[in-house]
């Protein structure tokens, strides 16, 4: 096996990915997507705790640019475009490659309830961690949860804009655009 070649947890993705969209999440096992890597099952747990979390690999790491963005948009950004600039620094996550298959994994997960379930939570952990960001540069609770609550929306959609085989836009543009577009829905809903 080619353990030694580079990018063992992208190839361990990749390849549970395309097991998972051929014969079901539940009949795959660890092995076969380490086998499909090049890689041993003892990598595979290296880099993750279960065949669930592989389909979640980058998420904290999302979470994090999410939360870095809204604390470093300028002081007198709104609470809407902080979170712009949360939508922005996450958007260095979303390469040509996750594009490719991100169709696949938003598939595998609509067919799996325990997959929503989990995406489900780790979308739930994006609004957590811009709602904090807004909290401390002094948002009310409020308006951090509103504000955050916007965010992860258009995070959700905008990925799924992005990930049909037709779109053309960039990932930061659908996120921008889908904020844009929640944010007036919002200020027409008074």
């Amino acid at each position: 096996m080619a353990r030694w070649e580079p990018n063992a947890r992208e190839r361990l993705v990749r390849a549970a990915v395309d097991l998972f969209s051929e014969q079901g999440y539940d009949a795959t096992t660890v092995t076969e997507i380490a086998e499909r890597a090049g890689l041993t099952k003892t990598t595979f747990f290296r880099h993750f705790p279960d065949k669930r979390e592989v389909l979640f690999a980058g998420q904290e790491a999302i979470g994090r640019l999410l939360a870095d963005g809204a604390a470093g948009a300028p002081r007198d950004a709104t609470p809407v475009e902080a979170v712009g600039a949360a939508l922005d620094a996450a958007a260095a996550m979303f390469t040509p490659a996750q594009r490719e298959f991100g169709p696949l994994l938003r598939e595998v997960i609509a067919a799996n309830s325990e997959l929503r379930e989990r995406a489900a939570l780790k979308s739930e952990s994006f609004l957590e961690a811009m709602t904090e960001a807004l909290r401390e540069r002094g948002v009310p609770d409020t308006a951090a949860a509103v504000a955050a609550g916007l965010g992860a929306l258009a995070f959700g959609r905008a990925f799924a804009r992005w990930t049909e085989p037709d779109c053309a836009r960039s990932f930061p543009d659908l996120a921008r655009a889908e904020l844009r577009d929640l944010h007036a829905a919002a200020a027409a809903l008074t």
